[in-house]
């Protein structure tokens, strides 16, 4: 039997298999508002045969954008578009919806990235953006406001209203958004958090304000949901955040109650020096996994079934995270199954789609037409 399509459970949320579609930013969210864009990608993506689905980074406030496109869920406008897409999902897939809560920090009033990507000054519509200190992301550009004690109150306290948002829309799990270079990873690396206050300097004060944050969405969101966190395991700089760091923070996590630790890297500062090649993260999560014993999330470059399928069934990881191997083939699940001897969900107007050659794959026995 594959590995890669038996059950786990996170709390109460049984899945029927380890893939989940991980959060893919699409950038294409008018003043944070989801759209028909996002009706057709994410229902596109609910019926892949993936156990969860992650909509992508949303900013908890609207200064915590990437970009002026990013999807956000801070005021009852933006609550009310997701509400019909969640709903169509509901309807034609068994998928478990997640959401991965995020806040930009310095990496904030960027262009999108077909236009480049870069700061967007202000005098061209971009905004101020906010960070642990006032350390530009690259050199020469405007540094962002370090967050004084108000601010930190605040942007916690968005963390904790969308929290509440999101149980409204009835999502079954969060992820925090603790990598890539955003708010909560820039308090996590020396290379963006330069406090001098109990934020900032050693590795407890700056682990801090993350489990800050985590603890306060933990505090909000049903007990029985799980809440699970995206980490950059290393800056792949010399001097930044690396891996035994992680491992203390995912330790602090595991004690807190974190149900799953997704694996990524990177994303803090363009003197990153990442080792690109197939599955080049895992390592970091094995890891995390070995070291904590919490449920980890495999992602990057993983692109085949056999590869996804020796990472689970060796214990490496726990479950796969696919972003663009979804998006390139969003049947990926499907034809894994297939070539591994699983089974996936799907609507059954698809069910005459199986190949003769694979008639369990859907768990159907009959179809029957005139």
């Amino acid at each position: 039997m594959s590995t890669l399509f038996t059950p786990i459970k996170l709390r109460d949320l049984a899945l029927r298999n380890r893939l989940m579609v991980a959060p893919m930013c699409q950038y294409s969210a008018d003043n944070g508002e989801a759209n028909d864009w996002h009706f057709t990608h994410i229902n596109s993506l609910a019926l892949s045969g993936a156990a969860m689905f992650c909509i992508e980074a949303t900013a908890v406030e609207a200064i915590g954008r990437i970009t002026p496109g990013c999807l956000g869920l801070w005021n009852d406008a933006t609550e009310a578009a997701l509400r019909p897409i969640i709903a169509s999902v509901r309807k034609h897939s068994k998928i478990a919806v997640a959401m991965q809560l995020a806040h930009a920090g310095r990496k904030g009033s960027s262009h999108v990235p077909w236009d480049g990507g870069q700061l967007i000054p202000m005098s061209e519509g971009g905004w101020q953006a906010e960070g642990p200190s006032a350390v530009p992301h690259k050199e020469g550009e405007v540094p962002p406001r370090a967050l004084d004690a108000a601010g930190l109150a605040r942007v916690r306290d968005a963390f904790v209203a969308t929290a509440k948002r999101a149980e409204r829309l009835g999502l079954d799990a969060l992820e925090l958004h603790c990598a890539h270079g955003y708010l909560l990873h820039q308090f996590l690396s020396p290379i963006s958090n330069q406090r001098t206050d109990q934020y900032g300097g050693s590795l407890q004060d700056r682990m801090r304000y993350p489990l800050e944050v985590f603890d306060a969405i933990r505090a909000v969101f049903p007990e029985h949901k799980p809440v699970g966190i995206k980490v950059s395991a290393t800056d792949w700089v010399a001097g930044g955040w690396d891996l035994p760091q992680t491992i203390e923070f995912a330790g602090e996590l595991k004690r807190r109650g974190v149900d799953w630790i997704d694996v990524s890297s990177g994303g803090v500062s363009p003197q990153q020096k990442i080792p690109l090649g197939p599955g080049y993260q895992v390592p970091l999560a094995q890891a995390i996994k070995q070291a904590t014993g919490v449920t980890t999330m495999a992602v990057g470059l993983i692109t085949e079934p056999k590869q996804a399928e020796e990472i689970v069934a060796s214990g490496k990881a726990d479950m796969i995270a696919l972003a663009r191997a979804m998006l390139y083939d969003p049947r990926w699940a499907w034809h894994a199954a297939a070539e591994l001897g699983g089974q996936v969900e799907a609507p059954p107007q698809y069910w005459r789609s199986q190949p003769s050659t694979h008639k369990a794959l859907f768990g159907a026995t009959s179809f029957g037409a005139r």
